[in-house]
């Protein structure tokens, strides 16, 4: 009898996505061409140029400046928003594209987050023709690099008692307080600082100052962090900072006018959470695949088996909430609670998804090497940040039962 050689069927790249558990539901038949271009091209950057720095600069707590022009060059700064060079793409592209960056490294995601979602949202949303016209053309090309001021020392989940200050001096705005977590902070050209006014108004005012005239403003790093170590956030002291009138972000005059552009930078984070689990998920399967152990494969236990079955379950919900999310957005009917549940949803996921894969790794999943061990510490910023899952819960809280449990 003749030997005849069987070979296995090629698999395209959405059965090769089935059949590992990254796209179980197959979203990726929901995305345009051109959506699937922008997610392509920032899977490449972090597959090429990411990854393979981001165990360095996470151990060495250092930020990685030398992919900054690279990042200018791929075109997504800016997100959603259309015009003033920035690329104008869906809220669905501007998801994936947060969440190919938390999948190649959560401290270079959170820099885009802070730059792209918050300070260029913040001057997007309520910025003037001419503010924009100022900013946001050089934040695009990321030639000038952004953060957003809001959290202080003493008020993080109740922000809302703002105590930075700003007065008014005949030409200018001058700014009193203290800010801390300040994502970008030490780095940034551009910062959008919330305040008070005379009048116990809440605005957003920029400080956009060359660096040798920044008297009063000082930005120290945040040392000893074991989450987000490749991202600088600070602690910011304003002492008389002196702006242009012009500085003040033309539609920021209440405390509510943060909420709209928290309300955008929370779709981002819920990204964010997606892209952390796929990669731990990721990393986890490649590695039972062919680590063995009692002599076969640690993929074929039914332990292991049963946690990729989980994590694949958490991934798809998160998927769905996510792409359901963008459609809302697109749609013009994003609500505050539905950017909190999200949040709420895919952090409380993603954290799961990153401790079973760093439980299944066993002692290799404490090592940089493996990618999980980092993928892991950084979600504990993400579940953080943006409100924390308390704080999102109180939201939907009072979208559901029309009464706030808020303090």
């Amino acid at each position: 009898m003749a030997h005849t050689t069987v070979t296995a069927p090629v698999l395209d790249h959405n059965e090769l996505a089935l059949a590992q558990g990254t796209d179980f539901f197959s979203v990726d038949d929901l995305l345009t061409r051109e959506e699937r271009g922008i997610r392509d091209r920032v899977r490449a950057f972090s597959d090429e140029q990411l990854i393979p720095v981001a165990n360095r600069h996470w151990e060495q707590a250092t930020f990685a400046h030398e992919l900054v022009p690279a990042y200018g060059q791929l075109g997504v700064a800016g997100g959603s928003i259309v015009g003033y060079g920035c690329p104008g793409m869906s809220p669905l592209a501007e998801g994936l594209v947060a969440a190919e960056l938390a999948r190649g490294d959560g401290s270079f995601s959170t820099f885009n987050s802070v730059h792209s979602g918050l300070a260029m949202t913040a001057i997007g949303v309520l910025g003037s023709e001419e503010q924009k016209q100022r900013w946001l053309p050089d934040m695009a090309s990321a030639k000038k690099l952004g953060a957003f001021a809001l959290t202080e020392p003493e008020h993080g989940s109740d922000v809302v008692r703002l105590a930075t200050t700003a007065r008014r001096e005949r030409d200018a705005w001058v700014l009193d307080g203290a800010k801390r977590w300040i994502g970008n902070g030490v780095i940034a050209d551009v910062t959008v600082v919330w305040a008070r006014d005379d009048g116990g108004d809440v605005g957003a005012f920029v400080v956009d100052l060359p660096e040798h005239d920044r008297g009063g403003y000082l930005a120290t790093p945040i040392l000893g962090k074991t989450s987000n170590r490749a991202i600088f956030q600070a602690d910011i002291l304003l002492e008389g900072v002196r702006i242009p009138l012009e500085n003040r972000l033309e539609q920021s005059r209440t405390f509510a006018d943060t909420g709209r552009v928290l309300t955008k930078s929370r779709q981002t984070i819920a990204w964010e959470g997606l892209g952390h689990a796929i990669a731990a998920y990721e990393c986890a399967l490649a590695y039972v695949k062919r680590r063995e152990q009692f002599g076969r494969p640690l993929a074929g236990f039914q332990l292991i088996q049963d946690k990729l079955s989980s994590m694949v379950t958490d991934i798809t919900g998160m998927q769905l909430i996510c792409f359901r999310l963008a459609q809302l957005q697109a749609q013009g009917q994003v609500r505050l609670e539905h950017a909190a549940l999200a949040k709420l949803s895919t952090a409380e996921g993603a954290r799961r998804v990153c401790a079973q894969a760093r439980d299944m790794l066993g002692g290799n999943g404490i090592l940089l090497d493996h990618h999980v061990a980092r993928h892991h510490a950084d979600m504990e910023a993400v579940y953080t940040y943006e409100g924390t899952d308390t704080v999102q819960s109180l939201i939907v809280g009072r979208a559901v039962t029309g009464l706030s449990a808020f303090a």
